[in-house]
C-alpha cells in the first residue's frame, strides 16, 4: 500500500531532496557568510572605537554565529588614551603603555531584518571583565587635535554601509583607576559590581545604574544619573548627575574609629567638580580605643573632585550625642612621602577641618574619649577649633590635633567629692563659712573658658578660667586623655577676705593679716594646684609660691 503510494508520487520525493540539498546548500552559504563577514564586522568595531576614542584599538579575537539572529561575540579589547594616536607619546611614558580601557569579553544579539539606510538594533551589549585606568589630564592634552573639547562623536571619512543602535549596555566585574597629575595625590580605584548603561547615542548623555564597592571604608555604593557626553580630550570635564545610596559602610577600616554608616544624596557637575549634597548616619560611632558608642548624623555640602578623591565641606552640619557642630575644610588623599632623613609619612587621608561647636554638651564629648560612660563633667559647652587629623598606622585619638579656645557653662562635676570641694570654695569665696561646713545639698554650677591644645592623646590648657560664685581660679596646666591624670598650678582669687573666709573666732585673729593677701580688687589671692587623676584628685595651696619662691611648672613631678 505504502510501496505503491511513492510509485505514484515519486515527484514528491524528489521535492523532498530538492529542499535537503537547498537547505544544506543554504545553510552553507550562510555559515560562510558569517565566516566571511567576521572581519569585515571586527574591522568595523575597531575602527569605530578608532574613530570615537580617538585612539589606538586593538581585538584578539571576533567571531559570529547565526542562531536566531546574529551573535557577536569577542576577547582581548584594548583601548589606549588619545595620546598615542598618530605616534605622540607622553614624556616619560614606558615603550609599551597601559591601555585605557582593557575588556576580557564582550557579546552582543542583533537581528537579521537589516533595512538599507537604517540602524541594526541591538538590544544589549554584555561586557565582562573591564578594566578602565584614566590616566591624568596631561596624557589627554596630548591628544589629536580634532578631539580636544569635543564629545565622543565619530569622525568618519564618509557614510558607512552599517549603523547600529545600541539600546543598553551591561558590565559585570569592573574595575576603574582614576590617575591625577598632582604630586603626592594617590590613584582613585573603584571595584564596580554591576553597571547598565542606557540610552547611549553618539554625542550626548547616557543614562546608569551602577553597584559600587567602596574601598573604604567598606561598603556599597548604589547610584543612577545621567553621564556625557563624554569628552574625549579630558574625560574629567564630563557633565555628570545623580543620585546615590551608601549602605552599611565599615568605619573600622580607618585605624582608631568604628561604626557603621549610611548615606544618601545628590551630585551634580563634571568628574573633576562635582557638587554632592547629602546626609550620613552613624548610630554607634566610637573611638575604638575607648569603646563608647554615639549617635553622629550630618548634612553636607561638599565639591568633590571625581578624578582623585579630594573633598571639600563647606559646610558640614553635624549632631554627635546632644551637641551640635558646625564643620568646613578638606579631606585630601595623599602618597607616601619621606619625612627627614630617616621617617616616612605614609600614604592615606589627611583632614584638615575648622570646628564651631554653638550648642554643644561637654559629656557628649567626654564620654567619646573615655571608656566610662559617666562622664567627667556635664555642662553646656561652645568651641571653636583647628582639626588635623595626618595619615598613619596609629589609632586616630593618638594622630588627632585640636587647637582652639572653648567656653564652658553651667558646668556640675559628677564626682561628689570634687563637686563638694566646690561648693566650699564658692560658700567661703562668698564669706559665708558656716554654709561650707554644712552638708547641703545645693548644686553650685560653674563655668570655665580658656584656649587649649590637643596632640598624642595629652590636653595642653596654656590659659583656664574656672569661675564659681565667689571665686575665680586661673589655672594652666595638662590633663592626659589615657587615665585622666592631672597636672595643674594657678591661683584662686576668692571675693571675702582671709578672715570672711575663716569665720569665727579664727577668723577675728586673721584680720591683720587680710592685707597681706588682697591683690588686684580681690579679697584673697592664694597660689594653688590640683593634681593626681580624674577620679581621685588633690587640691593643695601652693606654699612655696607664697614664700616668693619660683612657680613650679605644671609639667614637673610635684
Amino acid at each position: 500500500m505504502q510501496a505503491g503510494f511513492w510509485c505514484r508520487h515519486r515527484w514528491l520525493k524528489w521535492v523532498g531532496g530538492g529542499l535537503l540539498v537547498a537547505f544544506a546548500v543554504l545553510t552553507g552559504a550562510v555559515l560562510m557568510l558569517a565566516h566571511r563577514a567576521e572581519p569585515i564586522m571586527r574591522a568595523y568595531i575597531v575602527q569605530g572605537l578608532q574613530d570615537h576614542f580617538h585612539a589606538r584599538v586593538e581585538l584578539d579575537s571576533f567571531h559570529l554565529t547565526l542562531r536566531n539572529g546574529l551573535w557577536a561575540e569577542g576577547n582581548g579589547l584594548r583601548i589606549w588614551p588619545p595620546a598615542e594616536v598618530e605616534g605622540v607619546r607622553v614624556p616619560g611614558s614606558a615603550g609599551s603603555p597601559t591601555p585605557l580601557i582593557r575588556l576580557d569579553e564582550f557579546r552582543f544579539h542583533a537581528p537579521l531584518d537589516y533595512k538599507s539606510g537604517q540602524a541594526i538594533r541591538i538590544s544589549v551589549v554584555q561586557l565582562k571583565g573591564l578594566d578602565v585606568d584614566m590616566p591624568p589630564r596631561p596624557h589627554f592634552d596630548h591628544g589629536a587635535e580634532g578631539a580636544k573639547g569635543t564629545s565622543a562623536v565619530p569622525a568618519t571619512g564618509g557614510a558607512r554601509l552599517l549603523r547600529f543602535q545600541v539600546d543598553s549596555l551591561e558590565c559585570n566585574g569592573a574595575h576603574l583607576t582614576v590617575e591625577t597629575s598632582k604630586p603626592g595625590k594617590l590613584p582613585l580605584e573603584f571595584a564596580i559590581a554591576h553597571l547598565t548603561l542606557t540610552g547611549i547615542r553618539a554625542g550626548g548623555p547616557m543614562n546608569f545604574d551602577a553597584e559600587l564597592t567602596n574601598p573604604r571604608p567598606v561598603g556599597t555604593i548604589y547610584t543612577k544619573g545621567s553621564l556625557g557626553p563624554w569628552l574625549v580630550a579630558d574625560p574629567g570635564e564630563s557633565p555628570i548627575v545623580g543620585d546615590y545610596r551608601f549602605d552599611h559602610a565599615d568605619l573600622s577600616g580607618f585605624k582608631g574609629i568604628a561604626g557603621i554608616l549610611n548615606s544618601t544624596g545628590h551630585y551634580q557637575g563634571t568628574l573633576r567638580d562635582m557638587v554632592v549634597d547629602g546626609e550620613t548616619d552613624t548610630q554607634d560611632f566610637q573611638l575604638t580605643h575607648f569603646g563608647t558608642t554615639l549617635p553622629l548624623h550630618t548634612k553636607f555640602h561638599a565639591y568633590v573632585d571625581g578624578t582623585n578623591g579630594d573633598t571639600q565641606l563647606e559646610p558640614v552640619e553635624a549632631t554627635l550625642g546632644h551637641s551640635h557642630f558646625w564643620t568646613r575644610g578638606q579631606i585630601m588623599r595623599v602618597a607616601a612621602v619621606a619625612v627627614g632623613k630617616s621617617g616616612l609619612r605614609p600614604a592615606g587621608h589627611e583632614i584638615a577641618l575648622t570646628i564651631n561647636v554653638d550648642r554643644g554638651r561637654i559629656e557628649d564629648f567626654l564620654r567619646l574619649a573615655s571608656r566610662s560612660r559617666t562622664p567627667l563633667l556635664t555642662g553646656a559647652l561652645t568651641m571653636k577649633a583647628g582639626l588635623e587629623i595626618p595619615p598613619g598606622p596609629v589609632p586616630v585619638h593618638e594622630r588627632l590635633k585640636l587647637t582652639g579656645t572653648f567656653a564652658l557653662d553651667d558646668a556640675q562635676f559628677a564626682s561628689a567629692k570634687i563637686q563638694d570641694r566646690i561648693r566650699e570654695l564658692s560658700a567661703r569665696g562668698q564669706g559665708r563659712p558656716k554654709e561650707a561646713k554644712a552638708s547641703g545639698e545645693d548644686e553650685v554650677r560653674s563655668a570655665m573658658k580658656g584656649s587649649f591644645r590637643m596632640a598624642a592623646g595629652l590636653v595642653t590648657l596654656p590659659e583656664l578660667e574656672y569661675t564659681v560664685p565667689g571665686a575665680v581660679i586661673d589655672l594652666k596646666g595638662t590633663y592626659g586623655i589615657e587615665g585622666g591624670l592631672l597636672n595643674f598650678a594657678g591661683t584662686a582669687k576668692m571675693q571675702a577676705t582671709v578672715s570672711a573666709m575663716v569665720g569665727g573666732w579664727k577668723g577675728f585673729l586673721l584680720k591683720p593679716v587680710d592685707r597681706y593677701f588682697q591683690k588686684d580688687g580681690a579679697g584673697t589671692e592664694v597660689p594653688i594646684h590640683i593634681n593626681g587623676t580624674r577620679a581621685n584628685p588633690q587640691f593643695g595651696v601652693d606654699f612655696d609660691r607664697m614664700k616668693g619662691k619660683p612657680a613650679q611648672r605644671p609639667d614637673q613631678p610635684q
